[in-house]
């Protein structure tokens, strides 16, 4: 019997948590443009059943909950970070500082130190730029295609290298950083480009201003550890590739949680399981 729910309303995605009678962890997901049918998914429970509610599209799900007295809203920073923590302990991690690195449609970072935690960047750079800008260049549309395409593409001819600059001279910083993410598109049009490499480009454009960002903070801050959650990572394997390398790259050490889109709908999850 299901007693308690968690929900994450995203721009993009509503992500789902709740345990099963088993005390097993279940994660669900539902695209945030239907909130009806999250609606209606939740009132095929009974209505006392206890619901944590966070997400910048809160109050939209909410007009659909209004039967529902056992509801509880949540700042997303809290749920996220509540979430967090929990799946740290999970997966085996032992430290207590990190950068929280959050890539939803846009990319909130925050700051944990033991039990203090606090929002201090974030840009617009996120899974909402992966989607538009590739859906702009390739016309195509879907998350996993664009992923299992972005795969097979290379970057090499269509981003700048700080080597390709200086033209075989000593450079005065790592050679294969890149210079300029599609520093090299002009010098052939863009229909003469595949669309996996162009994925590929895009991809890498997305991770690397990121953790640039990411890897910015962790030094202001002394922190060794980033912790990069949200959506945008999940079955995402060249963005993590992208963005674990370049933070090792930078002496940082880069950690991707084993749920790593579900951090604010646990945290949601737990505020009602443990009472708080």
């Amino acid at each position: 019997m299901v007693q308690a729910i968690g929900i994450d309303v995203g721009g993009t995605l509503t992500k789902v948590a709740f345990f099963e009678h088993n005390q097993q962890l279940k994660l669900l997901h539902f695209p945030s443009v239907d909130l009806h049918i999250v609606s209606e998914w939740i009132t095929s429970y009974k209505e006392d059943i206890q619901i944590g509610l966070t997400g910048g599209r809160a109050e939209q799900l909410k007009t659909f909950l209004r039967s529902h007295e056992n509801l509880q809203y949540l700042v997303e920073f809290d749920a996220t970070i509540a979430g967090v923590n929990y799946q740290l302990k999970k997966d085996n991690h032992e430290f207590t500082d990190a950068v929280i690195t959050n890539i939803g449609t846009g990319t909130s970072i925050h700051s944990l130190k033991g039990t203090e935690h606090e929002r201090i960047a974030g840009t617009g750079i996120g899974g909402g730029t992966l989607l538009g800008m590739s859906a702009l260049m390739t016309g195509i549309h879907q998350f996993d295609e664009i992923v299992e395409l972005s795969a097979l593409g290379s970057r090499s001819e269509v981003d700048m290298l700080v080597s390709d600059i200086y033209f075989g001279n000593k450079t005065p910083i790592d050679g294969g950083l890149t210079a300029s993410n599609f520093g090299d598109a002009g010098l052939r049009p863009l229909m003469e480009r595949s669309k996996e490499d162009v994925l590929a480009t895009v991809q890498g454009l997305v991770g690397e201003v990121i953790s640039t960002l990411s890897i910015q903070c962790a030094f202001a801050e002394d922190i060794e550890h980033i912790v990069y959650i949200g959506s945008t990572l999940a079955n995402n394997e060249p963005l993590q590739k992208i963005i674990g390398n370049y933070t090792k790259r930078k002496k940082r050490t880069p950690i991707f949680l084993t749920d790593n889109g579900y951090s604010g709908a646990i945290g949601a999850l737990l505020s009602k399981i443990d009472g708080k």
